[in-house]
């Protein structure tokens, strides 16, 4: 019998971790290069101009927990690893993207490949920074952004109807219901509607799923602003967002001072945001709304060489879980010991803990919760 205090002994296998990846976009001027070096402390361009960012910067960022920080500290661990989120700072679009206009073919390829967008509205005044359109309007900005998303989707979806027609005409069943699925996405996108808001029954899915439609991705709207509307989190154009009959999670920060956070030791960065009045850095609340959007939890794993943070579907069991840490975990799961991370906290330790019953043995279908420690028992 082993156990998953780390990987097994001797053992590479095949790692099923998942890792949230989210592009940034957005036209250009709003922040999003900024944003970007702030999450990943890397300097992506972001000059001001159009089009600075050609090529995506891709950046690997840790999931910033406080959770994690206190089982590690408890536990006297070797070594602290924190779940990632993947960001994809992807060149600026404009008006005519889906038809090829600035770097439109480029950035639709891009974005395909995410989970999530991280959709940046400029929701600032500032005439040294040239706003593509001549002026500041967030709700324009989005609406030009999620057509030119439409209308690429359009193009996907006629295109996969030419040649689902053919073999529909012929009788072939599979083809017939296929087509009676592009058609009622059709309507919605010619009028510059998201795929999503039409709704699929669980057979139909599968037809969707292999276009990699990009409006069926969710959205985060996050409202860039100025550094004196950070202790109130809004302004006049956040309101209008909010406004908006869209619905969505929305994010608020200022990119412009995020960026200057990470260039500062943790320490100095604490007592930056209590000058400037504000809580909480705006990155944490865009990982946690990205968590959030995608129906993600943490789950996490201890012992004496590491503590580590995993991030698995919520809903996920207690074998599906041991899968994310590795396929030999599931492969030979026999039980999961868990242990909430609050109780585990209030507990102090691991062996007080066993003393006091508070592991619990679990099964394969056991639904793992946002925060549990989980041990992993399997035999291969």
């Amino acid at each position: 019998m082993a156990s998953s205090g780390g990987y097994p002994p001797g053992r590479v296998g095949q790692l099923g971790r998942y890792m949230l990846k989210v592009g940034i976009v957005g036209l250009p001027n709003v922040g999003k290069s900024s944003l970007f070096n702030a999450l990943t402390a890397q300097r992506a361009p972001s000059e001001n101009y159009p089009f600075c960012t050609v090529d995506p910067n891709v950046g690997v960022v840790a999931v910033p927990d406080p959770r994690l920080d206190r089982i590690h500290e408890l536990m006297e661990s070797r070594e602290r690893v924190p779940t990632a989120i993947q960001f994809v700072d992807i060149a600026g679009l404009v008006k005519g993207a889906s038809a090829g206009e600035g770097l439109g073919n480029r950035f639709l390829a891009q974005i395909r490949e995410v989970d999530a967008i991280a959709h940046v509205l400029r929701c600032f005044e500032d005439p040294d920074v040239t706003h593509v359109l001549g002026s500041v309007d967030p709700v324009r900005d989005h609406e030009i952004v999620s057509t030119e998303l439409a209308l690429a989707d359009l193009e996907t979806v006629e295109r996969r109807l030419e040649r689902v027609e053919r073999k529909a005409r012929s009788g072939e069943e599979d083809a017939v219901r296929e087509e009676a699925v592009l058609r009622r996405l059709h309507g919605p996108l010619s009028l510059g509607d998201p795929a999503r808001s039409v709704e699929l029954d669980p057979e139909e899915e599968p037809y969707v799923r292999g276009l990699h439609l990009l409006t069926t991705k969710p959205v985060i709207r996050v409202c860039n602003l100025a550094e004196d509307d950070l202790p109130e989190r809004e302004n006049r154009y956040t309101r209008a967002v909010r406004g908006m009959e869209v619905h969505g999670p929305v994010a608020v920060l200022c990119a412009a001072v995020e960026e200057e956070l990470a260039q500062l030791p943790e320490d100095e960065q604490e007592v930056f945001l209590e000058e400037l009045g504000v809580g909480e850095k705006g990155l944490d609340e865009l990982i946690r709304t990205a968590y959030h959007t995608l129906g993600l939890i943490t789950f996490f794993t201890t012992g004496e060489d590491e503590t580590r943070a995993w991030t698995v579907k919520e809903g996920s069991s207690a074998v599906e879980a041991a899968g994310s840490i590795h396929t030999d975990f599931q492969r030979g799961f026999i039980r999961a010991e868990t242990i909430h991370c609050d109780d585990f906290v209030e507990i102090g330790s691991m062996r007080a803990a066993r003393e006091r019953g508070a592991i619990r043995s679990e099964g394969r279908d056991y639904r793992v919760r946002d925060g549990d420690i989980i041990l992993v028992r399997f035999n291969v």
